[in-house]
């Protein structure tokens, strides 16, 4: 029963706030190009550099050496948890809302730099790390992200309304109980990511390191 009470919910949250999240999802994708145009102005020797640190990063995966992967769970876990966090708190404030924007649009950035520098280095081989080491557990993430970055933009607007323009007559309490319920069902999908990135993700690079 509270399976489904989640997705109705999730559902009807998609339905009502269609026009942001098609903004959000366009803000994101514009992030990525971004991402991957910045890696084209690096200098050369700002590539050498990252070239050289992701050679070493790489040659430790290969060799096993990472660290542990509960150590790993923790640390990815904990960044996420305290990125979502940090979106529910701004999604409270008025203020919050374009700086929700930006954290979405460097999400994307980071995405699209990554995968385009692993490219650009490393060709198809890079195309597969970054297949194997950043798509799987973003493949959760992003939608994550998506839904939690659209449901604060989302109370942002309803604040506003709420406070300044009085349009709306709608207890706001039950309104901020669902906003962050909806924040921490979504949450949830983060153990997931961060399991696939700690558990799943060193296995497949280290198969594709060895094998290309």
């Amino acid at each position: 029963m509270f399976k489904y009470g989640v997705r109705d919910m999730i559902s009807f949250h998609i339905q009502e706030n269609r026009s942001i999240y098609l903004f959000i999802t366009v803000l994101f994708l514009i992030g990525i190009i971004f991402g991957a145009i910045v890696v084209n102005s690096l200098s050369l020797t700002q590539k050498h550099d990252l070239y050289m640190y992701l050679g070493q990063f790489f040659g430790q995966v290969s060799e096993g050496n990472l660290a542990q992967s509960s150590a790993i769970f923790s640390q990815s876990f904990a960044h996420y948890a305290k990125y979502f966090g940090l979106m529910w708190l701004l999604g409270l404030s008025v203020i919050g809302l374009p700086v929700i924007l930006i954290l979405l649009f460097l999400k994307g950035v980071v995405v699209g730099f990554t995968v385009g520098f692993l490219v650009n280095q490393m060709g198809m081989s890079g195309f597969l790390l970054s297949f194997v080491a950043i798509m799987p557990q973003n493949f959760i993430l992003v939608p994550a992200f998506l839904i939690a970055g659209t449901a604060s933009v989302a109370f942002c607007l309803k604040m506003i309304r709420h406070q300044f323009l009085k349009k709306s007559s709608t207890p706001f309490f039950p309104i901020f109980i669902k906003y962050s319920a909806l924040i921490l069902c979504v949450g949830a999908a983060l153990a997931a990511a961060s399991a696939v990135e700690a558990y799943l993700s060193p296995l497949l690079m280290k198969f594709v390191l060895t094998t290309f």
